[in-house]
């Protein structure tokens, strides 16, 4: 079955690092893009940072510009999200997608894959 699954949630206090891990499960030559995205509650999912998958291109959310490092692995398919100096604001449940097409990344209907999410949780 194709799918991506994250991994590496936690709690952190206000301060510390967390490294998420997406386990990509899909032939990757079919694979243009894969992205973080998060949803805190009672908000819509919003754009972390973004690679693409054959030349490792990245870009960042403005609220995650020069703390977070997204990277891949081409040869253990793998895709992670480097957290550093976390935020009370950087609570949220963090999402991985697959696209196969080269897209608008920040068009969340356009990708092919979810993760089922992994909840970050940081504490003041």
């Amino acid at each position: 079955q194709e799918q991506v699954v994250e991994s590496g949630g936690g709690t952190v206090q206000a301060g510390g690092s967390l490294r998420l891990s997406c386990l990509v499960s899909i032939r990757t030559f079919s694979i243009n893009r894969l992205t973080w995205f998060r949803q805190a509650p009672g908000k819509d999912r919003e754009f972390v940072a973004t690679i693409t998958w054959s030349g490792g291109n990245t870009l960042y959310g403005d609220s995650v510009k020069g703390r977070f490092i997204i990277s891949r692995d081409t040869a253990k398919n793998t895709m992670s999200l480097q957290m550093n100096s976390l935020k009370v604001e950087d609570t949220a449940v963090y999402y991985c997608a697959a696209a196969r097409a080269m897209i608008s990344f920040l068009d969340i209907r356009r990708y092919d894959y979810w993760g089922q999410g992994t909840q970050v949780t940081v504490s003041s």
